[in-house]
């Protein structure tokens, strides 16, 4: 191994028995340890972040960025120093052990003076990347297009209102599914970072979204023809940048598929920070994709809840690691071909490289503590034992009738019309919330003392 990252070795698992200190090292996250009969790697399959892990200079809305990386003014020209990150980021993948990698197509090669150069520089990254795939056994856990951040997508990519803009997005993703299927993409995320409205007064909201359906049809028709055999991803967020984005949330988005007929070719990646600006938990919108049998793959990483825009602060609430595992162990996994990809990036005054290292071991070891717990609570079948009990009287009696479709209004009223207050006022029990919330804790505490 190389020594690009300087003084930083590969991080092994120390488990918990020693200085309660974080170093660099995991205290939680034993990649080949059984959990539930599969190994911890691949109920979490994690997956770094290339644009903010390599690209990001930790700017935010009022300040500059702080970063300090180890490839910092050693190239002068944008492409040397593209394909020198390649060396740092697989270097970077081997020391923290992980199997999968993300990237927008923007994240890996500056841009040309029209589509075509711009195309033979990321064709140049992407070959290096193949290489390296090669070597080390590195998948892509899914790559996207970056169809937001330049400025002739101002108003959109797939719902601009300037043709001339929706024909580049679509010849800009073209490219991007012939990169996946090259690198073995196991998803495709499509991200509309800014396929929404800033004011209804000058938007036809149902032609935009007719629009971006038909973009999403051909994305997945072009993708059919060359044989990329990726599962495709809808990522919903809220706002921000744009006053109203399509992709609001889960139940949202879900809606949208079905009335576009995508749901049978599209699933959700989803994204804990996102769940946040939406008014949600991150539990429930996994649990929205689940139901729905839409569940794809996961973002991991949270915001700040005093703070109102997209932070992608990297996880460390073991609450809600807690709840989200507990989520992909009802489910099976993450889908079939889903991970943990961290978009997630340190905190402005965290400017150190090791910092990404850090960051990474919080996050991993935060979503392997989760696992550890909501896997003790499915053994001990506490929380099945909870719903279960909750609706036991849907299991016989009028209950078994509603659910099987046997009742109706008319038979309904003649079941309830003499029953005395007092007896339906019995057929109720607390839910104890305070005790099943106490229990959990305890749950936490004891299962990661073990």
């Amino acid at each position: 191994m190389s020594d690009l990252w300087q003084g930083i070795n590969k991080i092994e698992y120390v488990g918990n028995k020693g200085d309660v200190k974080s170093g660099l090292g995991f205290q939680y996250y034993n990649p080949e340890e059984v959990i539930l009969g599969k190994k911890m790697k691949d109920w979490l399959r994690f997956s770094v972040a290339y644009w903010h892990t390599f690209d990001q200079r930790l700017v935010d809305p009022f300040g500059d960025g702080t970063a300090i990386r180890p490839f910092d003014g050693k190239y002068s020209d944008p492409m040397d120093l593209a394909l020198a990150k390649v060396d740092y980021a697989f270097e970077f993948y081997q020391k923290l052990g992980v199997n999968f990698l993300a990237f927008h197509d923007r994240d890996l090669a500056p841009e040309g003076d029209t589509l075509r150069e711009t195309n033979k520089n990321l064709d140049k990254v992407v070959d290096k990347i193949v290489e390296y795939q090669k070597d080390t056994g590195m998948k892509v856990l899914w790559n996207t297009s970056s169809l937001f951040t330049n400025p002739r997508f101002v108003s959109g990519a797939a719902t601009s209102p300037y043709a001339d803009i929706y024909a580049y997005s679509a010849a800009q993703l073209k490219h991007s599914l012939e990169i996946g299927k090259r690198v073995g993409s196991e998803n495709y995320v499509f991200w509309g970072g800014r396929e929404g409205y800033e004011s209804l007064w000058n938007t036809d909201m149902k032609r935009e979204q007719e629009h971006i359906a038909k973009f999403f049809h051909m994305a997945k028709d072009y993708a059919n023809e060359i044989g990329f055999d990726a599962q495709m991803l809808l990522e919903p967020k809220p706002k921000e940048p744009t006053t109203h984005q399509y992709d609001f949330d889960a139940a949202t988005t879900i809606a949208f598929m079905k009335e576009y007929d995508l749901d049978k070719d599209f699933k959700l990646n989803l994204e804990g920070n996102h769940a946040n600006l939406a008014g949600h938990t991150y539990q429930h919108e996994v649990r929205v994709a689940r139901d729905a049998g839409l569940l794809g793959s996961l973002d991991a990483n949270q915001g700040d809840k005093l703070i109102g825009w997209d932070i992608d602060e990297y996880p460390s609430n073991l609450y809600e690691t807690t709840a989200v595992m507990t989520e992909v162990i009802n489910n099976g996994g993450i889908g079939p071909r889903g991970g943990l990809n961290f978009d997630s990036k340190p905190r402005r005054t965290s400017f150190e490289p090791e910092d990404l290292f850090y960051g990474h071991i919080v996050g991993m070891d935060s979503f392997a503590a989760g696992l550890r717990v909501a896997a003790a609570m499915k053994e001990d079948g506490y929380l099945d034992d909870l719903v279960a009990n909750r609706y036991a009287s849907y299991n016989e009696g009028i209950g078994a009738k509603i659910e099987s479709g046997e009742a109706d209004f008319k038979s309904l009223e003649e079941y309830a019309l003499d029953i005395p207050q007092k007896d339906l006022l019995a057929a109720t029990h607390s839910d104890h919330l305070e005790q099943v919330k106490d229990t959990i804790n305890h749950y936490i505490v004891r299962t990661l003392a073990k």
